[in-house]
């Protein structure tokens, strides 16, 4: 099993002793220039990464990120955040950094109340992961503090931020479906939640646009409140024959409740879902979804943070990362059946 490098495996390398490679690495008296540059080149060519507590005593960083998740996503998507600050912490790891996860609950959320961890400086900078509200992210990019928006973004365009590709995820779906035979296809979500959503379904508008279908008004279904707090969902008057939800929980909602109905799916119906979280593998049938790049997307949030934290006025703006179909058994095809009824 490979080790960690120390300042021991270093000064062996070199013929030196450990007392010389601390001064070098660590910018003390009493080593000559050349090699204190040899040093530091041996100690990066091995891969040396230095302790953080002495690199944040001799930078004045805590090399802590904070990790803000609103209390909304807690309970609707508590199992889809929680991989994701996993996800997160595996990321800081790499960049030598620890995470602090803080839950903004509703009433600080509304009061725009600031993070104890920031107030008592103890991050670096942070990450809010899932969307809050616009008043309380307007706030906190005022404090100039190092932040990445990440799974939404706001309409300022100089905001950084990582997202997944909602749009084209969605218009590959709903794509899959109508090439399937699906033309009765209702979405199911409320775009005025957040911007993922609202993004999901135009992908989803995009589609039937473009192949000329038409759909009711009532094909549009709301899922939840405005506080995030799922509703009971309202079936159309005309049943569609497939459903595009925005995200799998709300997909393993709806399943369950077209089965108490005495619906079958996929045989009277088809449901497709997002994010491929552990709900895509509860309902019954498994579901057809769009998987989320986790681990991509949170080396690219925690890379651009660490990036803003050693380079303050540096900006990246939203970066997009494409995620899969990966298709199940919450689908059917509806080309054999036409065929049949053409006949």
């Amino acid at each position: 099993m490979k080790h960690n490098i120390t300042m021991r495996d270093i000064a062996d390398k070199l013929g030196v002793s450990t007392v010389t490679v601390s001064k070098a690495i660590n910018d003390k008296d009493g080593v000559g220039d050349d090699l204190r540059k040899k040093i530091k080149g041996v100690a990066s060519d091995m891969g040396y990464r230095m302790n953080a507590a002495a690199k944040s005593m001799k930078e004045g960083l805590s090399y802590n990120i904070g990790v803000i998740i609103p209390e909304r996503f807690t309970g609707v998507t508590q199992a889809f955040y929680m991989q994701f600050y996993q996800a997160l912490t595996k990321s800081m790891d790499e960049f030598g950094y620890s995470g602090i996860m803080h839950i903004l609950s509703m009433d600080d959320e509304e009061q725009l109340a600031l993070p104890r961890v920031y107030l008592e400086k103890k991050v670096d900078g942070f990450i809010i992961l899932g969307q809050s509200n616009r008043d309380y992210t307007d706030m906190f990019l005022q404090t100039g503090t190092p932040l990445v928006f990440l799974d939404f973004y706001t309409d300022q365009p100089d905001v950084d931020c990582v997202i997944t590709d909602n749009f084209y995820g969605v218009y590959d779906l709903t794509n899959h479906l109508i090439q399937l035979g699906h033309r009765d296809i209702a979405f199911v979500g409320n775009i005025q939640a957040t911007s993922s959503i609202l993004d999901r379904y135009l992908g989803y508008y995009k589609s039937i646009l473009e192949h000329g279908i038409k759909t009711p008004e009532d094909y549009l279904i709301n899922d939840r409140d405005d506080k995030g707090q799922y509703i009971e969902i309202a079936l159309p008057s005309r049943m569609p024959t497939a459903f595009v939800c925005n995200g799998d929980q709300i997909a393993f909602h709806l399943v369950a409740m077209l089965q108490r109905k005495g619906y079958r799916v996929p045989e009277d119906c088809s449901v497709v879902g997002f994010d491929n979280d552990i709900f895509a593998t509860l309902t019954q049938p498994n579901l057809t979804t769009v998987e989320v790049n986790m681990p991509e997307m949170s080396k690219s949030a925690v890379s651009m943070l660490v990036r803003k934290i050693k380079h303050p006025n540096i900006s990246h703006g939203r970066v997009s990362i494409k995620g899969k179909i990966v298709y199940r058994g919450s689908v059917k095809s509806l080309r054999q059946t036409n065929a049949i009824n053409n006949d």
